[in-house]
């Protein structure tokens, strides 16, 4: 592997390809032509229609599109891998690279709901020294009390402010597999449910003290204002410009959508995407916020999760 090459990691399903179709179009359109950028595609299962689709748009020249089914991995683990609402196993595939992956030693993970506007190998060249990660912290936690108390009282963090979102995440896949990561991963799975973030809570968990905080232009949410410095925009939760109209940033996903391979897929998504299912998607929201402050205000059972997280991470 040349040092200069940029290993990027996606998970996806046949429901999402549009949308990495997308990320993908607005990362080519800002990377770096001297650089080499290796897009891995986690999946269990993606349709031979759709790895031919992706293929033939995105193979080539400076990119190489490489496709991983790692169905045996999660199969293995399935019965342990939590899941809720609009979150699917998929969002746990990217705690695998480290073990799957043995001979890299970085790679960028990014979820398919976001487009990039500045060169994603300058976030992936980010120093990481010897910390697990390098993530953006979560600011949608910070702007909800409720969020916010969970993050403390449940995760057991020392500040919702170090909270990161992990749609984009930087992970030294050498010092993880030093560390153990998946075995504590594994772990702690077995020991603690965390329900409201699946994965990201237990990332968390695990890099909290190991991981470096980047700013906020690297994973910006929709609710955020936009600055000269924004280089990702992340439309996270149910802040879909696929799903629904009004959406900040709509223009900028819209530019690169209908730019891509699948542009009359994600406009077939929004034109039949109903009033019912945004309405359900609201209420999803809207239940993932009610259960966080329940589960912030249950000392007790915060008090025995702490203690058994204590006794599988090290410290």
């Amino acid at each position: 592997m040349n040092q200069s090459d940029v290993q990027l990691f996606f998970s996806c399903d046949d429901a999402y390809v549009p949308f990495l179709a997308v990320t993908l179009e607005s990362l080519r359109a800002n990377c770096d032509q001297s650089r080499r950028y290796y897009l891995h595609v986690l999946h269990t299962g993606l349709s031979a229609e759709n790895i031919a689709r992706l293929t033939e748009a995105f193979n080539g020249g400076i990119f190489t599109v490489e496709f991983h089914d790692i169905s045996a991995t999660v199969e293995a683990f399935s019965a342990r891998l939590h899941t809720r609402d609009y979150y699917s196993r998929t969002t746990y595939y990217r705690l695998f690279i480290p073990d799957l992956f043995p001979m890299l030693d970085r790679a960028l993970y990014l979820d398919s709901d976001l487009v990039v506007r500045g060169d994603i190998a300058q976030l992936y060249d980010t120093e990481l020294g010897d910390h697990l990660a390098a993530a953006i912290p979560d600011t949608f936690i910070d702007r909800e009390e409720s969020l916010r108390l969970y993050a403390t009282k449940r995760v057991g963090l020392e500040s919702s402010k170090s909270y990161f979102n992990a749609g984009v995440l930087l992970m030294n896949l050498r010092a993880m597999r030093e560390y153990g990561f998946q075995k504590v991963f594994l772990s702690l799975l077995d020991a603690v449910k965390f329900n409201i973030a699946q994965d990201q809570d237990y990332l968390n968990v695990i890099c909290q003290n190991r991981t470096v905080l980047l700013g906020r232009e690297w994973n910006t949410m929709p609710f955020e204002a936009e600055t000269p410095e924004t280089k990702l925009v992340h439309f996270n939760l149910d802040n879909k410009p696929w799903h629904k109209d009004g959406v900040p940033y709509s223009g900028l996903f819209w530019h690169y959508a209908d730019r891509s391979a699948y542009a009359a897929d994600v406009r077939n998504v929004r034109k039949n995407y109903s009033e019912q299912q945004r309405m359900q998607s609201a209420t999803e929201t809207n239940n993932l916020l009610t259960m966080a402050r329940a589960q912030a205000a249950d000392t007790a059972e915060n008090a025995r999760i702490h203690q058994r997280i204590h006794q599988i991470v090290p410290q």
